[in-house]
């Protein structure tokens, strides 16, 4: 029983923040260069890589909820075994070469200076490495590194989330300036995830 209510609250609240990212993502639908964070990234924005980069990456991560819900939170069974390869192709195909190449770029002119720029660029090198290393693993067989490999790279996809998360605790807790804000949930928003998901697979996979 309490197992079953603790599943169904994870659920509800996955679907809770990725309703709130779609409707950020739904800022710049229509495709809009002055609107929500670009307001404050006018000298980037005028870079044509950057505006690719930019909006792959809003346009494309909003998805990876989807596909990556489909992986954690339906079991996997014969019945859902083909939607879980195509979702697992899918996750890791917009990683690769759309949401976290994409985050790659943009880390470079990330705000908050080099302090905010180096947790970004190892935030997405690290999402890239771990969606791949599940993906090789998977392809090898070894189901459990593929699973270790996945859970990682899922702690970083919701680095989405907690960093806004962060973000308003830390601003409520101690009130720093906006660009110290920035800087401290630039790299709280993923280790945090990331420290969790070693814990959940320590549990979960000691002998």
């Amino acid at each position: 029983m309490i197992d079953r209510v603790l599943k169904y609250s994870l659920l509800l609240g996955y679907g809770y923040f990725s309703f709130l990212l779609l409707l950020i993502t739904l800022q710049y639908v229509p495709l809009d260069l002055d609107v929500a964070f670009l307001r404050i990234k006018q000298e980037e924005i005028a870079k044509g890589y950057y505006q690719i980069a930019f909006f792959t990456h809003v346009y494309t991560s909003i998805f990876l909820m989807l596909f990556a819900g489909f992986q954690f939170f339906v079991k996997l069974n014969k019945e859902n075994y083909y939607w879980h390869k195509l979702s697992g192709r899918l996750y890791v195909f917009t990683i690769l070469f759309l949401s976290g190449t994409s985050g790659l770029i943009m880390s470079y002119h990330a705000n908050g200076g080099w302090i905010a720029k180096t947790s970004f660029l190892i935030l997405s090198v690290l999402w890239i490495y771990f969606t791949a290393k599940s993906w090789t693993c998977a392809v090898k067989g070894q189901i459990a590194e593929h699973r270790k490999y996945a859970i990682r790279s899922f702690a970083l996809t919701l680095s989405a989330v907690s960093l806004r998360l962060f973000k308003y605790i830390v601003v409520f807790l101690f009130h720093p300036p906006p660009m110290d804000t920035y800087r401290i949930v630039a790299w709280m928003g993923w280790i945090f995830n990331l420290l969790l998901a070693e814990i959940i697979i320590y549990n979960k996979f000691k002998k």
